[in-house]
């Protein structure tokens, strides 16, 4: 279907001092239009400009020292691309559940005033689609009172939330760039002991939640001889092709969208991107749907694999900071380890190497002063390194730190029994680290 097309300098025209802009995320940032709406910063055209968004990738500016006063950066999540910014203070963070950015956008905590997206080309019936990512991107251009559409060849047609007509869109801008790519790395000794030990636990017909990196990807790769898995997921990645094409994941032992692989956001290669078009197996979802603990509960043996930076030996999961040092995110973590806890069946897991690359602990009597508890000591169910699994549900502080301590690296289980011992007394000695 036929429309319009301006340039990105023409279009971002409509940014004025004090609105916030919403930015699509991942591999559809809109780079076109960040670059045209940074330079009229430069130009100080305006100021005090909020840019809102959750994931994005490459290299963006707003966020340098020289935009100081003209843009305010505004995320769900800090990447690598912005993390020694928001380090500095030329960031900042938004703490959130990601179930719950697309409510503030709705609900207008965060009011939108132009949403900057990328989009696949209309089809013959007007519709185009957000492809690679909805996650809260769906919530701005519903509430924007401007919506700007690179429209791009390369975005994927995908189904579910992600189509909605272009009637919504008020500027369109042609960008014909590719879309960016995260290709899987190798995997380490560490990655794989971990990948078998959280396989051990996960069920034929369950329904898995996973994200990007080693520790999934290991995962995944020990799950050849399973049955029907499914997916409901924030995001998934390539690790999960194989377990497809093979006939592995099927979805038919789901309990809602039942044959569907739901997701919200993905990131990977040109081959998961086309796996994703014209695909009706995939249904890329708003948040509200992916992550909604109402919605994740009702898939029996939903086993959510989640990775974290510490834990301390009571079970409390830092997975934002280091230290008072912003890291990342709360991201979905909290959405899915509840909603696994609550489905029948379920396994909510943490799975992260026992040490830093630098040898030091993972795993420590306390978090480091200012770290932020994103999982609970009480939404802890399972514990995995690549030392072994454990169950903490139900299980007393001095059964947990028992437990906690015997994946920890061997070489630090003695300092942390130790602490262990100081901090509960002389009962501990006594207690059974096999509760």
């Amino acid at each position: 279907m036929q429309y319009k097309s301006v340039s990105a300098e023409e279009a971002v025209k409509v940014i004025k001092s004090g609105d916030r802009v919403h930015l699509s995320s991942v591999a559809v940032t809109p780079h076109k239009l960040i670059k045209a709406m940074v330079n009229r910063g430069r130009n100080k055209e305006f100021y005090d400009v909020k840019i809102q968004h959750i994931h994005i990738e490459n290299k963006v500016d707003f966020a340098d020292p020289e935009f100081e006063g003209i843009f305010v950066s505004e995320q769900f999540f800090v990447g690598g691309n912005l993390r020694k910014q928001t380090q500095a203070g030329y960031a900042d963070y938004i703490p959130a559940f990601l179930s719950e950015t697309q409510k503030l956008i709705r609900e207008g905590y965060l009011k939108v005033n132009v949403a900057l997206v990328m989009v696949s080309k209309p089809d013959k019936h007007g519709f185009v689609s957000l492809g690679t990512s909805v996650d809260a991107t769906k919530a701005a251009i519903e509430c924007a009172d401007v919506v700007i559409a690179l429209v791009n060849s390369n975005v994927p047609r995908a189904w579910g939330d992600a189509i909605f007509h272009m009637n919504e869109i008020d500027y369109f801008v042609e960008d014909d760039s590719p879309l960016y790519v995260h290709e899987m790395g190798e995997l380490t000794e560490t990655d794989i002991a971990i990948g078998k030990n959280v396989a051990e636990l996960i069920e034929d017909g369950a329904c898995l939640q996973m994200g990007i990196g080693g520790i999934p990807n290991a995962v995944l790769a020990q799950l050849g001889n399973h049955k029907d898995l499914g997916v409901h997921t924030e995001m998934f990645a390539d690790g999960i092709l194989p377990l497809v094409e093979s006939g592995v994941v099927t979805g038919k032992r789901k309990q809602i969208d039942q044959g569907k692989m739901v997701a919200s956001f993905l990131m990977g290669s040109k081959k998961l991107y086309d796996f994703i078009d014209d695909n009706p197996m995939v249904a890329m979802m708003d948040v509200k749907h992916t992550n909604s603990v109402n919605i994740i509960r009702q898939n029996d043996k939903v086993t959510a694999i989640n990775s974290a930076l510490a834990i301390d030996i009571t079970g409390q999961v830092c997975a934002d900071s280091i230290g008072t040092t912003h890291y990342s995110g709360v991201g979905g973590q909290i959405d899915f380890i509840r909603g696994a806890g609550y489905s029948k069946g379920g396994l909510p897991i943490i799975a992260m190497p026992s040490v830093t690359a630098k040898g030091l602990s993972k795993i420590s009597p306390t978090l480091l002063p200012g770290s932020g508890v994103v999982t609970t000591r009480a939404n802890m169910h399972w514990f995995v390194t690549e030392f072994g699994a454990v169950n903490l549900y139900g299980k007393t502080m001095q059964e947990r730190a028992k437990q906690i301590i015997s994946v920890a690296h061997p070489d630090h289980q003695e300092e942390l029994d130790k602490a262990a011992f100081e901090r509960f007394g002389p009962h501990y000695r006594f207690v059974n680290k096999n509760v």
